[in-house]
């Protein structure tokens, strides 16, 4: 597989990823309107009547999510790792952990979501307390902070400044991505932080995406006219 094909992967990796993050706030802000669901037995109760949509989306936000992040993170290594080979390869590390949090959490909540569903339609209450008892697992590993997401793309964006890679408008996103992912782990600037790190890593990936897909295509271009 030639150079550009990693950096055509990496461009639809990014890309996906940003659709996922649109398709999970739809889901969740619009069908399910969660944001409105206060209480912990009123979302047991809703989890039961949408368990089947439920846990597609929970595979696809989190399990799906994390498995194209190994692909956008290895293209990014390859892209940016001749500048400056040692940063990259902690920052790359920091990348494959949050890809497996981000794994590990979709896999607890939908295991989660269907044994809190099974209870609920004999105890309610067993129901509830089981939610209440996973559901800050399922937010330490990667649901509700996002401090090793928030590095990762920090680090990206301060390598990528360094070495004069990608476009400085987006490295300067990046950072402002990461640093709000970084917040979010203080407890009280923690809803702030991850709503800004979720909205703002929309566009960093769209913008990262087609920056990667040009270089794909110039670098297939290249190869082209040498061959």
């Amino acid at each position: 597989m030639g150079r550009w094909n990693y950096l055509t992967m990496g461009g639809l990796a990014a890309l996906v990823e940003a659709a996922i993050y649109v398709a999970g706030i739809a889901y969740f802000l619009v069908v399910l309107d969660f944001a409105s669901v206060t209480g912990a037995l009123q979302q047991v109760e809703l989890f039961a009547t949408n368990e089947t949509t439920l846990s597609a989306m929970y595979l696809l936000i989190y399990v799906v999510f994390g498995i194209v992040l190994v692909a956008l993170v290895l293209t990014l290594h390859e892209r940016l790792a001749a500048g400056a080979p040692m940063l990259m390869r902690a920052t790359t590390a920091f990348g494959l952990i949050w890809a497996g949090l981000v794994i590990a959490s979709g896999m607890v909540a939908t295991l989660a979501t269907g044994v809190v569903v099974d209870l609920y339609s004999t105890d309610p209450t067993q129901a509830t307390t089981v939610w209440l008892a996973v559901s800050p697992v399922i937010d330490g590993l990667g649901g509700g902070n996002e401090i090793v997401g928030g590095l990762w793309t920090l680090l990206v964006s301060v390598v990528a400044l360094r070495t004069r890679a990608l476009h400085r408008l987006v490295n300067y996103l990046g950072l402002v991505v990461g640093g709000a992912g970084i917040l979010s782990a203080i407890p009280a600037l923690g809803e702030i932080g991850g709503g800004v790190f979720g909205l703002t890593q929309i566009v960093w990936f769209v913008a990262l995406g087609v920056l990667l897909l040009r270089a794909g295509r110039r670098e297939a271009s290249a190869h082209l006219r040498k061959e």
